[in-house]
């Protein structure tokens, strides 16, 4: 009896390609919506039948920016089975990612607050 052999890391190495190529394919996409984008991270589904793709926006706005790459996923995807050697070539999700949004807040309260005690100090 043969055992089917899995291949260590194989998602991860798939997630790794469809977040290069797909960061390629973006700079291609005509969308006005779709400003500068980062793909921040992909996560594919164990039966490789899904990726979601967590972004976040340099220049344009976050929502529009969403909703255009997901009107855009299925020609992306058809674009990925050009580049990817696999039989699966996953349906994409894009979501947007907060965190770096989130990682600014932070930092913008935080040089406040220090601002806020240095002037206190001063007095």
């Amino acid at each position: 009896m043969r055992h089917k052999r899995s291949t260590p890391n194989r998602q991860f190495r798939v997630a790794d390609q469809i977040q290069r190529d797909v960061a390629e394919l973006i700079r291609e996409l005509k969308d006005p919506r779709v400003g500068m984008v980062t793909l921040n991270s992909v996560n594919v589904t164990p039966d490789y039948a899904h990726a979601t793709i967590h972004f976040s926006v340099l220049v344009g706005e976050p929502v529009e920016c969403e909703i255009g790459l997901n009107e855009a996923a299925g020609f992306l995807r058809n674009s990925l089975f050009k580049r990817l050697q696999i039989h699966t070539v996953p349906t994409l999700h894009f979501r947007f990612d907060k965190t770096t949004e989130k990682a600014l807040e932070l930092s913008a309260l935080i040089s406040r607050a220090n601002a806020t005690r240095a002037l206190d100090s001063d007095e």
